[in-house]
């Protein structure tokens, strides 16, 4: 199973919300690129961001850091946060970047999921954001129409790889993943599968490496400490 550390971004800094909420934003590196490095120092292959600015209005404010994390770092690189044009993406991945991730336009927007998967294959991912068991959009503020398995059924006829899926009541909260969430999902859908939110513990690692996940990603618990990266990608990849 791979790690993910993350590192999300506003106003080109790193910052962390609580369960996606604007007003409770607490700011942990001035410095994205140094961040990215200490994670890259500590064994890191693989690098999450998200572009919170974008996620709202869907520019693209913080560009010049994912630039420089892919030109002075040797990490993959994955980026999500209002993404919402071929061109976009386009710019993202000659950036450096390795993987886009399609968020509320994945959602709403069926046949650009489509093009953007003809155009770029394997470099596109899906993020799916999961609020009171149903998909939430919009920065976790709407919800879709279909339904999760729906929903799942048709990335998978699309032939979407891999998707992010995020447990919205867990994210940033520091109180364990959901794992009953991922092994329903991981037991009917044939996807590599990234769990997002809640992961605080190695216990909680070591239950998602059980279901046969892909990956996960590791956001508040690595700047509170409640883990160590280093210890993690040790028992989670060794």
């Amino acid at each position: 199973m791979i790690l993910l550390p993350a590192i999300d971004l506003y106003e080109k800094k790193v910052v962390r919300l609580t369960r996606g909420d604007y007003a409770q934003m607490t700011v942990y590196n001035d410095n994205p690129v140094a961040q990215a490095k200490l994670f890259q120092d500590a064994g890191a292959q693989w690098l999450h961001t998200v572009d919170l600015e974008g996620a709202k209005d869907g520019s693209t404010p913080n560009y010049s850091v994912i630039e420089a994390i892919c030109k002075d770092t040797n990490l993959k690189v994955e980026i999500g946060g209002g993404i919402r044009s071929l061109d976009t993406i386009q710019k993202y991945l000659d950036a450096g970047v390795e993987r886009v991730i399609l968020g509320t336009k994945a959602v709403t927007d069926p046949a650009f999921l489509e093009e953007s998967l003809d155009k770029f294959g394997s470099h596109i991912a899906v993020g799916v954001d999961i609020k009171d068991g149903k998909i939430a959009i919009k920065g976790w503020l709407e919800t879709a129409q279909d339904s999760v398995e729906d929903f799942f059924t048709k990335l998978c006829k699309l032939g979407v790889s891999t998707v992010i899926c995020t447990d919205v009541s867990k994210d940033g909260m520091l109180a364990g993943t959901n794992v009953d969430l991922y092994r329903q999902l991981s037991q009917k859908f044939s996807l590599d599968l990234i769990a997002s939110g809640g992961v605080s513990s190695q216990e909680d690692l070591t239950r998602l490496k059980a279901l046969g996940l892909y990956g996960a990603i590791l956001g508040k618990a690595l700047y509170t400490g409640a883990l160590d990266l280093k210890t993690a990608l040790k028992e989670m990849e060794g």
